[in-house]
């Protein structure tokens, strides 16, 4: 709409002060009377198309709050699971001295040892306020 009305503006700006003998005085005064519609209808659109803008950055914000808020849990799940993660791949490794191996209860022990820093680690994000 505002490439439309824009051009049509100076169109109507250059057919008023023509001076042409075609144009009679109260066609001049139509045509004044039409370019303060035409100003009128662009300052209408500039103000819509200001609202709009408004209104498209608070969507994307309101987008990119929710994307950060997504993140934020995808990085505590991800920071809970790497030391469980380590603990698992040292003792997957096919070691013939590792103590807690002949342990009777060495597995359980560490299945323990990892829950408790799981719990632990959720218990400081939720001292934190990152939960």
């Amino acid at each position: 709409m505002r490439r439309t009305v824009w051009p049509l503006r100076e169109e109507i700006a250059l057919l008023e002060k023509s001076g042409s003998d075609l144009i009679r005085k109260p066609t001049v005064v139509f045509l004044r009377n039409l370019y303060d519609h035409t100003i009128q209808v662009i300052d209408t659109l500039e103000t819509y198309r200001d609202i709009i803008s408004g209104m498209h950055d608070m969507y994307l914000s309101s987008v990119s709050n929710r994307m950060n808020q997504v993140m934020k849990v995808l990085t505590i799940i991800a920071t809970i699971f790497i030391p469980l993660t380590f603990i698992s791949g040292v003792y997957g490794m096919n070691f013939r001295y590792m103590p807690e191996i002949g342990w009777k209860y060495g597995y359980f022990a560490i299945l323990g040892f990892m829950l408790l820093i799981a719990v632990v680690m959720l218990l400081f994000f939720r001292k934190k306020k990152w939960i």
